[in-house]
């Protein structure tokens, strides 16, 4: 068992860029800058405030986060460097909540960003094993194998095993993604921001059965941020307690051996996200039934699916129930994805665990309201990594109110939860290193940045 926090720990700004299709026009330094730029305004600090760095990316050489970091300051602060597959921009935030909660700094930038490929996910490295090789050969060995995409084939197969087990129809898992692309037309940082119908959805090409495309999250390109603090940190600026959000509940889990009992459903890591819900729900002092918005990993439908039933937020077996009830959505049991999820919302690995939480401060303090969830005061996040890790977080708001109580408004000039706007050259200034900045080392991003707003 882990060991408790010593004490708490909240998240004080956040930043997040649109997210695009990976075409190679925007470097990851720009993501990064971008993102990490509007968390440091947001929070309403300096760089100089920082006493440690988390860098979340999958795709990119080692040291990509001392080179995204020393644009805001060179500091010597640590820097780390996180790669946990999907699960990279959580991980990141668990790392920092750990090195605030137990006294090793009182304040932590993290800054996630993915520069990617166009089409499905591939390994990058031929020569040597695959980390998720034995899952792979385990599906091979109990499904098959087709030319499909691999990750569709594996969550796909998930929710085969699902429907074979309880009834479910491949009209749900298509009102899934249907959900979740109605619910992205209100975010502007969305990749997709379309409209379908259930039948376009059901009628889009079959990658693998029951998981047609606009069933499927895309690659994508984009960076996200946040600022962790300490309770002392928040205790010293008194006026930003109502935009402080408490991290109340975190696990990070990884797989049992469950994984490898030959079903299609453990095999994507259903055990791990079951025990890291019940770890961070008990933490936080919540049960399911207190959770009215959600943000969860819907790389695919079919996870989705499984994932709703792995968190406890339907009785076994009845994931496809709570989405024909309307349950996942407004008016509905919990708001799942309001941000549209990985499905619309796009998907860029280091940032998408960090654009989770973002969306979910902005709903706790109220500013979504273009899509606000209202009354919530209790927030969980699920962010899912093959090979594996789970990692899931409960949020609450640091002055214990609904977010029908609005947080102060933010200094930025604009709402962020409902513009995707930047800032200024004076704005940038203002947050850099006063004590230690490097005009070589900021080379020529913040006029890339500033010229695509």
């Amino acid at each position: 068992m882990a060991k408790r926090p010593a004490s708490k720990a909240y998240i004080l700004g956040v930043g997040l860029t649109k997210f695009i299709k990976p075409r190679g026009k925007v470097d990851y330094t720009e993501l990064g800058f971008e993102a990490g730029i509007k968390a440091l305004l947001d929070a309403q600090i300096n760089y100089d405030d920082v006493d440690q760095g988390i860098a979340c990316y999958c795709f990119g050489d080692s040291t990509c986060g001392q080179r995204t970091f020393y644009q805001f300051g060179m500091t010597q602060i640590p820097i780390y460097n996180v790669n946990n597959n999907c699960s990279t921009g959580s991980t990141g935030l668990h790392i920092a909540r750990q090195a605030v909660a137990h006294g090793a700094a009182d304040c932590v930038m993290v800054v996630g960003f993915e520069k990617m490929f166009p089409g499905s996910l591939q390994s990058f490295y031929k020569d040597r094993t695959n980390p998720t090789g034995t899952t792979v050969e385990m599906m091979k060995d109990t499904r098959g194998f087709t030319n499909a995409p691999g990750t569709a084939q594996m969550f796909g197969n998930a929710g085969r095993e699902y429907m074979e087990k309880y009834g479910a129809t491949t009209e749900d898992f298509a009102e899934i993604a249907r959900v979740n692309h109605a619910h992205s037309a209100k975010n502007p940082y969305s990749q997709f921001q379309d409209v379908y119908t259930l039948e376009q959805i059901l009628k889009s090409p079959i990658l693998h059965d029951p998981l047609t495309k606009l069933q499927c999250c895309p690659t994508s390109d984009g960076g996200a941020a946040a600022i962790v603090v300490s309770e002392a940190f928040l205790a010293a600026r008194p006026h930003l307690q109502s935009q402080a959000i408490l991290i109340a509940g975190q696990c990070l889990a990884t797989d049992a051996t469950s994984l490898f009992n030959r079903s299609s459903i453990s095999l994507m890591g259903f055990d791990m996200t079951k025990y890291a819900a019940r770890t961070a729900l008990e933490e936080a002092q919540v049960s399911t039934k207190d959770i009215q918005v959600c943000e969860l990993h819907d790389c695919f439908s079919a996870n989705e699916m499984i994932t709703l039933d792995a968190l406890g937020l339907c009785e076994p077996g009845k994931a496809h129930e709570m989405v024909r009830k309307g349950d996942i959505t407004y008016g509905g049991q919990c708001v799942v994805n309001p941000s549209g999820g990985l499905i619309s919302k796009g998907h860029p690995l280091g940032a998408t665990g960090i654009a989770q939480c973002a969306e979910l401060v902005w709903q706790l303090r109220g500013w979504a309201d273009n899509r606000l969830v209202k009354g919530a005061n209790v927030a969980l996040q699920h962010n899912l990594g093959l090979g594996g890790a789970a990692v899931v977080t409960v949020y609450k708001r640091a002055d214990g109110r609904s977010n029908e109580d609005v947080a102060t408004p933010t200094n930025l000039g604009y709402n962020p939860a409902v513009e995707a706007r930047g800032f200024t050259i004076e704005q940038v200034d203002k947050v850099r290193s006063k004590a230690a900045r490097s005009a070589w080392a900021l080379g020529d991003t913040e006029k890339k940045v500033v010229a695509r707003f």
